[in-house]
């Protein structure tokens, strides 16, 4: 079974991939991350299964997703009728959950799982245009709450053997979350400062690169860029994850005039 990559990718804005038209969607606005996220789909090897680290679910403990059927949770709001009919039925993976949580006690963080959550816009959105046959199995891993990033590093090198195991890690958030500085000169600059700080770092050879995310506030523009940290958080699960695999940076586009970027560790693949 090939060893899987471990991914960063940015998820966009609510629903974008339904909406064709208006200042919030088309592929004006999203044609790049599209192209980007759909060769995912076609050049990652098919996973056994995909572990979504989504930044839209904070828990106690790492909580994952057990239902083998999940539901759909539309936690956007203000978007047209339509958007909340979008279906995305990938099956679950209980056994997966349950491989989660034997590698996080063995490691000593303590865990949970929640049968009923349903797959958060986090999920559904990137993995509709990667994968739109809805065909590979998903669980999502939430963060945890006050978002330390140290113990989201400490999740992904629990996490790591699952890569041997055919199960694709993708942390699912955006490099630049701050709403106000969207289509601003002053977010513009924010986001140029702090994605040029990323694609540095993720770079690095470890152990430099993961003392520097842990860090991550004191890179340039960081809190411009990041008021709440919840969007850059699944990186640190994904790097925690890679191991000694030193990252790229195959997607990197302004997106609603900020700087945005996607993260890959090892796997030959975007």
């Amino acid at each position: 079974m090939a060893r899987q990559p471990v991914m960063y990718v940015p998820h966009g804005g609510g629903p974008w991939p339904w909406m064709s038209e208006g200042p919030f969607g088309g592929d004006a606005v999203w044609g790049t991350l599209r192209s980007y996220l759909r060769s995912v789909g076609r050049e990652v090897r098919e996973p056994r299964a995909i572990l979504c680290v989504t930044a839209h679910w904070e828990a106690p403990v790492p909580t994952v997703s057990s239902h083998p059927a999940p539901p759909m949770l539309f936690d956007y709001y203000g978007f047209p009728e339509h958007t909340y009919a979008v279906s995305y039925p990938a099956p679950g993976a209980p056994w997966l959950a349950a491989r989660v949580r034997e590698l996080l006690g063995a490691a000593g963080v303590p865990s949970a799982e929640d049968r009923e959550r349903g797959l958060d816009h986090g999920t559904f959105v990137p993995l509709a245009v990667a994968w739109p046959r809805a065909e590979v199995p998903v669980v999502q891993l939430s963060l945890v709450q006050g978002l330390v990033p140290d113990t989201h590093l400490q999740v992904g090198r629990a996490l790591a053997p699952l890569r041997d195991e055919g199960v694709l890690i993708l942390g699912s958030g955006m490099s630049y979350h701050d709403l106000r500085g969207l289509r601003s000169q002053s977010g513009a600059r924010s986001a140029e400062a702090f994605d040029a700080w990323l694609r540095d770092v993720v770079q690095r050879e470890e152990p430099s690169r993961n003392l520097a995310l842990a860090l991550w506030e004191e890179a340039p523009e960081a809190r411009a860029c990041h008021p709440r940290e919840e969007h850059l958080l699944p990186l640190m699960v994904v790097a925690g994850a890679a191991g000694p695999d030193r990252g790229e940076v195959p997607f990197s586009d302004m997106i609603l005039g900020a700087r945005v970027s996607a993260v890959r560790f090892g796997g030959g693949v975007p």
